[in-house]
């Protein structure tokens, strides 16, 4: 098996388990956020939050550009995220539905395009840390970066009394 496979493997199964779990989402409750600790996302804001956090983190790799990742001024001067408080908000899940979509094909257009060569051999760095990578390293840890939120946004539910259970965070 190599990097391509592997990885479109993976993306495509974190979506798909993604989609399961994005439908038991109250499309009413977008605005709701754990009541105890600090700085937590709403429910809309960690589904904005999603649409680029995957995808669209592949395609900044791969071409360089992040605009759509990291709008100009997001980003403290410090390098730190903004308070939660400052971020955008999705509107609605029909919006998010289709926004992720959008952001499964890039992903999988991303990995298609990027060769095994480059995959295993091109040394890269993120903006947000400055250790190089290899191509492969960081494409997967961009899919490690949606299932993580994936996994937040499971959380989420439970703590707003949705019916989830563990077989709807692993898509069985």
């Amino acid at each position: 098996m190599n990097w391509t496979d592997v990885l479109t493997s993976q993306a495509t199964e974190s979506y798909r388990i993604l989609a399961g779990i994005v439908n038991k989402v109250d499309g009413q409750a977008l605005d709701w956020r754990p009541e105890t600790g600090k700085n937590w996302m709403t429910t809309g804001q960690l589904l904005e939050h999603m649409k680029t956090a995957c995808g669209a983190v592949m395609n900044g790799f791969a071409t360089g550009d992040w605009a759509a990742v990291m709008p100009e001024g997001e980003m403290g001067e410090d390098g730190a995220m903004p308070n939660a408080d400052a971020l955008p908000t999705c509107s609605s899940l029909e919006e998010f539905k289709k926004a992720i979509e959008q952001d499964r094909d890039l992903a999988l257009r991303t990995i298609d395009a990027a060769g095994e060569d480059a995959l295993n051999e091109k040394m890269l760095t993120a903006p947000w840390n400055p250790t190089e990578r290899v191509f492969g390293v960081q494409l997967n840890e961009c899919i490690e970066h949606l299932n993580s939120h994936k996994a937040q946004l499971f959380y989420y539910l439970k703590l707003q009394g949705q019916d989830v259970n563990t077989m709807d965070l692993w898509g069985i």
